[in-house]
């Protein structure tokens, strides 16, 4: 996944009413959104180095975007909006060892009255939903944790897949963490105690469970590596 333009690197300053961002370039201060809607745990340490991204649409209220934070000299990725694009770009390219050589790719595929997945693809004549979540959290040195705040939305997209099951769909969660320096992805418990559970009773209804790391450049950020995930 690749922005469009080379991004502005800053110092972050403070975070605020969720959206919004105070960024300090040389010795100018100016506010992007921040499209993260988490609580970002652990990442908004005044004076991390930060990647902006400038736009060109005058019509957008805020120029900048938030888009990278360096966190002891690890690169996160923050903007869950490029979750999907770069899941889509790896499902395209072959990235995902798992779901090589598809035979279709459909995005934000309708299930029931109230539930769109983000994926639904086809292999072997077998039909797969696959529901994306972005990883930023890390509390121990190389293992990477979701949620980082109670998910209700987690919790409904799970109970959902499972209904998908019965009705002889293929089911996967991918969390895509977009961090460079994790090798373990865990379920943060302690969070969301809820989410462990219903994750622990899902894997035994079939879920599949995938987690693959990313990888940053200048030009943007793609899938890696997959990485280890034990109930």
């Amino acid at each position: 996944m690749n922005f469009e333009k080379i991004l502005i690197s800053g110092e972050l300053v403070k975070r605020y009413k969720r959206f919004f961002v105070d960024v300090k370039i040389k010795s100018k201060v100016i506010t992007a959104h921040c499209p993260n809607t988490g609580s970002m745990m652990g990442l908004l340490n005044k004076g991390n180095k930060v990647w902006i991204s400038e736009s060109n649409n005058p019509k957008r209220k805020l120029k900048y975007t938030l888009q990278i934070i360096e966190d002891k000299k690890a690169k996160i990725g923050i903007n869950t909006h490029l979750t999907n694009k770069i899941a889509l770009e790896s499902l395209k390219n072959n990235l995902i060892n798992e779901f090589k050589n598809l035979e279709d790719i459909q995005q934000e595929v309708k299930f029931g009255d109230e539930t769109r997945f983000d994926f639904l693809v086809k292999k072997n004549n077998k039909q797969i939903f696959i529901e994306v979540k972005n990883v930023t959290l890390s509390r121990n040195k190389g293992v990477a944790e979701f949620p980082d705040a109670v998910t209700s939305r987690g919790l409904k997209h799970i109970r959902e897949l499972l209904k998908a099951k019965e009705k002889g769909y293929e089911i996967y969660l991918l969390f895509v963490i977009q961090r460079d320096d994790c090798n373990k992805f865990a379920i943060a418990s302690d969070i969301d105690s809820e989410y462990n559970k219903m994750i622990e009773e899902a894997v035994k209804k079939e879920l599949n469970i995938l987690c693959y790391d990313c990888k940053f450049s200048s030009k943007g950020i793609k899938l890696n590596k997959k990485i280890n995930f034990k109930i």
